[in-house]
């Protein structure tokens, strides 16, 4: 019983590490990109 506590608590440990890691040293920046787009304004005088 307290080697699959250890076991569950070594798993926790080390995914939170791997996303931490992932966040920090991944590539998340998103892509950029110009948009321009003609808006009409129906307004009557």
């Amino acid at each position: 019983m307290v080697r699959l506590l250890k076991l569950i608590i070594l798993i926790l440990v080390v995914s939170f590490l791997a996303l931490t890691g992932f966040a920090y040293l991944g590539d998340l920046a998103p892509t950029r990109a110009d948009v321009s787009l003609p808006v009409e304004l129906n307004v009557s005088n």
